[in-house]
């Protein structure tokens, strides 16, 4: 993790692909505000005061979060005018308020544990004129270690289509952390099923 001092307001912290594995940290865990990303927060301000005296107890804080292509995070905190009746706890409040930016051009994957789960999805996603299945036609379908694992790549979705991408997903398979290196040993010991637009092919063959 590294803090760079923008102005006497605003700092800027990159957590690289390291940081997120040794925090168990992903994509997924981040836009949820987990537990796991309240703690990294709160310790991110302590490593902020102490390096840089930015002091944050009694302001409100504006958080963004944008996600590289390569994985990791980078958050851009600004404190705003103080405010003596904002504490330290009720500022950890403040925190889960916050929304991250949506992580364009992010690898995600899901694990199906049967090709009928895939099947289901893609044929619920296909019957729901509110999905942005145009947007997906990079994803493609991976079988390994008896798993079938929808890989999807330089996803563009706005903050609507990603939580009703995942909330969809939740339904029929489960996320895999730590996206980048998982896909990497898909495309070396993983069979492709489906090369690309996965979801569309899957639904022409088996719909």
């Amino acid at each position: 993790m590294r803090i760079e001092k923008l102005n006497e307001n605003k700092i800027r912290i990159f957590f690289d692909i390291e940081d997120l594995i040794e925090k168990n940290i992903d994509l997924h865990t981040f836009m949820s505000n987990s537990m796991e990303t309240q703690d990294l927060f709160l310790d991110m301000l302590d490593k902020a005061e102490s390096e840089l005296g930015f002091k944050t107890k009694n302001y409100k804080l504006v958080i963004e979060a944008l996600a590289s292509s390569d994985g990791s995070f980078i958050i851009t905190v600004t404190r705003m005018l103080p405010n003596d009746a904002v504490s330290k706890k009720q500022k950890k409040t403040v925190k889960t308020k916050i929304k991250a930016v949506t992580p364009n051009k992010q690898s995600s994957i899901i694990l199906f544990n049967k090709f009928d789960d895939f099947c289901d999805f893609c044929t619920y996603v296909n019957k729901n004129d509110a999905f942005p299945i145009q947007k997906l036609k990079s994803a493609s379908l991976i079988f390994h270690n008896d798993n079938y694992y929808l890989v999807f790549n330089n996803l563009k979705l706005d903050i609507k289509e990603f939580n009703l991408l995942y909330s969809t997903l939740s339904e029929f398979g489960f996320s895999v952390k730590n996206e980048i290196l998982f896909e990497r040993k898909l495309r070396e010991y993983g069979k492709v099923i489906f090369k690309k637009d996965a979801i569309n092919e899957c639904v022409k063959y088996f719909g």
